[in-house]
C-alpha cells in the first residue's frame, strides 16, 4: 500500500489522523506501556484501522494531520479518547498532558481554554465518567 493510498476520503481519513494522534500521545513519554499498547489495539479496532495501517501510523504518526470533525459532540469524543491514552499508564504525564492540549486546540477547542477543558477531561476520565457524563461535563466547561 502507498503512503498516499492510506488518505482515503471521507470519514477514514478523520479516524486515521485521530489514530495518529493517539499514537502520538502514547509515545509522548518515550516509552509506551502495556496499558498504552492494549488502548492503541482497541482505538486501532475500533476505527477500522487494518494492520498495515496501523504499523505505517504507529512508525510515522507525525505524518497524519488532525482532521476535526465538524460535529461538536463527535470532537469532544476524540477529546474523550485522548484523555483515555493520557491516564492509559496510570498517570497524566507533563509531555502528553501538552501534547493532549495541543491536539485539542487542532480539534477546534478555544485556545484559551484549551488548558481548562483538558484538565477537566483529565478529571473526569480519573474518575470513570462513561462518555455522555463527559460529553455534558465538557459542555458546561
Amino acid at each position: 500500500m502507498a503512503f498516499l493510498d492510506l488518505y482515503s476520503i471521507g470519514k477514514h481519513k478523520q479516524e486515521i489522523g485521530h489514530f495518529a494522534n493517539i499514537v502520538k500521545i502514547a509515545k509522548a513519554d518515550g516509552t509506551i506501556s502495556d496499558g498504552e499498547r492494549a488502548l492503541l489495539a482497541k482505538a486501532g479496532e475500533r476505527l477500522n484501522i487494518t494492520l498495515e495501517e496501523f504499523t505505517i501510523i504507529f512508525n510515522n504518526p507525525e505524518k497524519f494531520p488532525t482532521n476535526s470533525p465538524i460535529s461538536y459532540d463527535d470532537r469532544i469524543e476524540r477529546l474523550y479518547r485522548l484523555s483515555k491514552m493520557v491516564l492509559a499508564n496510570g498517570e497524566a504525564k507533563l509531555v502528553e498532558v501538552k501534547l493532549m492540549q495541543k491536539i485539542a486546540v487542532r480539534l477546534n477547542f478555544k485556545s484559551e481554554r484549551t488548558e481548562k477543558i483538558c484538565k477537566e477531561a483529565i478529571n473526569l476520565v480519573l474518575n470513570n465518567s462513561d462518555l455522555d457524563s463527559f460529553t455534558a461535563a465538557i459542555k458546561n466547561v
